[in-house]
């Protein structure tokens, strides 16, 4: 099967065209999480269009379209519910319109945390299992659940996919989805800098030289010996393992998957989460296997047509 998947990004957009278990083109295109998404749709359709005719490829000879959204999804309405901050307009467009109107083909839109998951399931690390968590760490932090191979939506599209507001500090800050001491609030790359603004003698370490501070900086500097540096790096990885600890209590996987940009230093955070799931989590059959996701930035684009073949012959 041919399909058209859209992973849609805080800062940017990819599109790609993919057959099966396999990406035939992509295309990363620039965008803000501040924008419409009416405008990025209307880039994204000249996009494939180009991509379609690199590949001597008819668009609608593709099954469908398959969207990975950062926010609160309904698959069977086809409507993004909430937004939380990314794409304001998004809930009020006629998605599954502007795929048959622009495209002549039928679309399907999910969380793209789940659609991550669905592209592990499908070709990644998660083939072969039926009962899988899946956190991606980045911008912000995603966690979903797959339970006896199907994802978990629940009557308001919110089950399974709030993994990184599993609240980790009740005295913590902020979130952006209105809650207090959210995972994402304390160790996410948005909440990241506000750590660092308020870490006691932050003005004395080697983060303060960056006019922005993300993990690979973090990583970085607590390599080189920072004090602040490391205490914040243990402090996410803490978090994290707080995070997952949570998420095996909700939802009985048989293996967590990690995914999302961070991963580029799994060897520093596998370990430490599948030690602290083998001392504090509660799973009386035998342990929880952690392991680093596989396809990275493809997972949700090779979500597409798993997503498809479930919605389109449902």
């Amino acid at each position: 099967m041919k399909a058209l998947a859209i992973d849609l990004g805080g800062s940017h957009a990819t599109c790609a065209i993919v057959q099966d278990r396999a990406i035939l083109a992509s295309e990363v295109v620039p965008a803000d999480a501040a924008e419409n998404l009416s405008a990025l749709l209307a880039r994204a359709a000249q996009t494939f269009a180009q991509l379609g005719k690199k590949e001597s490829l008819a668009l609608r000879d593709c099954a469908g379209i398959a969207i990975g959204f950062p926010g609160l999804v309904s698959m069977r309405e086809t409507r993004v519910v909430s937004t939380n901050a990314k794409y304001e307009d998004a809930p009020r467009l006629n998605l599954a319109q502007w795929g048959r109107e622009t495209l002549g083909l039928p679309l399907r839109i999910e969380n793209d945390a789940r659609l991550a998951l669905l592209g592990e399931a499908f070709a990644g690390a998660a083939q072969g299992f039926t009962d899988v968590i899946m956190m991606t760490l980045g911008t912000g932090i995603g966690g979903v659940a797959m339970i006896e191979g199907k994802l978990l939506r629940g009557k308001h599209s919110q089950a399974g996919c709030l993994g990184g507001h599993i609240p980790v500090l009740y005295t913590g800050r902020d979130c952006t989805c209105g809650g207090k001491g959210c995972a994402e609030a304390e160790a996410s790359g948005w909440s990241l800098p506000l750590v660092f603004r308020d870490w006691p003698g932050g003005e004395r370490s080697g983060l303060a030289k960056y006019p922005s501070i993300g993990f690979k900086e973090l990583f970085a500097e607590a390599d080189a010996g920072d004090e602040v540096a490391q205490k914040i790096r243990d402090r996410c990885l803490q978090i994290w393992c707080a995070d997952a600890v949570g998420m095996v209590h909700a939802y009985d996987p048989e293996i967590l998957l990690i995914g999302g940009g961070v991963m580029k230093r799994a060897a520093d955070i596998v370990p430490v989460i599948q030690a602290h799931l083998n001392r504090y989590a509660w799973t009386p059959w035998g342990k929880v296997q952690v392991r680093p996701a596989l396809l990275g930035n493809h997972a949700a684009l090779l979500g597409a047509v798993p997503l498809l073949t479930e919605t389109l012959s449902a």
